[in-house]
């Protein structure tokens, strides 16, 4: 049975100060960011607002801009209009100042592999600032959360996919981020690490860590959010807390909101034309055919 996630890390930051953004109520503050790539513009004015300790889910179809946007937010690209602050700070005029204090699991991960999992967390925490010391008793108490700490002597080449997220959503949080951008973090993994990593966002959320979460099973979004926001073709379309979503557009759930938002899939209600036919022409089970019917 797994043990209750119980995170001690979540409010202090590389020296064990509490650095929590009590006097700022929005973590993210986007008005009209504009990113192009090109002739293709992929993130076009975009505004959100996300409150300090919400649980957001930012939700879209493949292609609407999810994680440009994410990458405008955590200084991966500059933006080409508008501006951002994150914490309260300005992130096109001091970025190196909003990384020291966010974390991100990108969609695409680029972990070391010749480095165990254990060394890759200590890794990280001196990156951060932290002491050796700081590094080490960090990385042994997320390797226990994330169910990793079997594995920790072990190359992280020889992890699994589903261990190289945790191990990735490790390191994110090793240095105590207040807000933490996670980009499908369920992407492609077995229900037992969904499992440990729903439990962990879980403890975050209640430690009143902002969580931006990009997700397209909208179930978890459901299940998880206090808020979310719903992005197509660059535009933010509607956000607020899940609640509000669901009596604005009068619909019962969030697979609603974003149906009613976005659009009905058109594959829906498709048929293909050689599976709608199973009368006489079809033979019978066990039928064998001749080689001149066939033809």
């Amino acid at each position: 049975m797994r043990a209750s996630v119980n995170l001690r890390i979540g409010s202090e930051g590389p020296t064990g100060q509490n650095r929590r953004s009590v006097n700022n109520p929005l973590a993210v503050k986007a008005a009209g960011l504009v990113k192009r790539f090109g002739p293709f513009t992929a993130v076009d004015g975009l505004t959100m607002s996300i409150p300090s300790g919400a649980f957001y889910a930012f939700l879209g179809p493949n292609g609407a801009g999810k994680s440009t946007t994410i990458s405008l937010l955590t200084g991966i690209y500059a933006p080409d209009g508008g501006s951002m602050e994150i914490l309260g700070v300005d992130a096109v005029k001091d970025p190196l100042k909003v990384k020291s204090r966010i974390g991100v699991v990108p969609e695409e991960l680029s972990l070391f592999e010749r480095l165990t999992g254990r060394q890759y967390l200590t890794f990280c925490g001196r990156m951060h600032g932290l002491s050796g010391e700081q590094a080490a008793a960090r990385g042994d108490e997320l390797l226990k959360l994330t169910e990793l700490y079997a594995r920790a002597g072990s190359l992280v080449a020889e992890y699994s996919k589903g261990m190289r997220r945790r191990l990735a959503i490790a390191a994110a949080l090793i240095h105590a981020p207040e807000l933490v951008f996670l980009d499908e973090p369920f992407e492609g993994i077995d229900v037992i690490a969904a499992g440990v990593i729903r439990e962990l966002l879980t403890e975050l959320s209640r430690r009143k860590v902002t969580l931006l979460l990009t997700t397209h099973v909208l179930e978890i979004a459901e299940r998880l959010a206090t808020h979310a926001g719903i992005i197509c073709a660059g535009r933010l379309v509607d956000e607020g807390p899940v609640g509000e979503l669901k009596v604005r557009n009068e619909v019962p759930s969030l697979e609603k909101v974003f149906e009613k938002l976005v659009g009905v899939p058109a594959a829906r209600d498709a048929r293909l034309s050689f599976y709608s036919e199973r009368g006489s022409e079809q033979p019978a089970l066990g039928t064998v055919r001749t080689p001149a019917e066939v033809e």
